[in-house]
């Protein structure tokens, strides 16, 4: 159950980067996808700060981060590409 969890929190994280990053997203369903992997970056950079959640609100918070991050990342790099 935690995992089904982790993924739909990963899910709305990455539709909240989505959002956030006007003009860095790359369609729903990547934005999705990138939500998920982002949960686990966001939850690596914030263990690095010995910074822990436990709630969902927390993970959602974390894991939106992480989504942020790679978004502004991928961005970054696509923008290279084009140039």
């Amino acid at each position: 159950m935690n995992l089904l969890w982790y993924i739909l929190i990963g899910i709305v994280a990455g539709f909240i980067a989505g959002q956030v990053m006007r003009g860095g997203g790359f369609g729903l369903i990547l934005n999705l996808v990138i939500g998920i992997v982002g949960g686990i970056i966001g939850g690596w950079i914030f263990g690095l700060f010995g910074i822990a959640t436990s709630s969902i609100i927390g993970n959602l918070i974390t894991a939106t981060v992480g989504a942020i991050l790679l978004l502004w990342i991928f961005s970054f790099a696509n923008k290279r590409k084009s140039s």
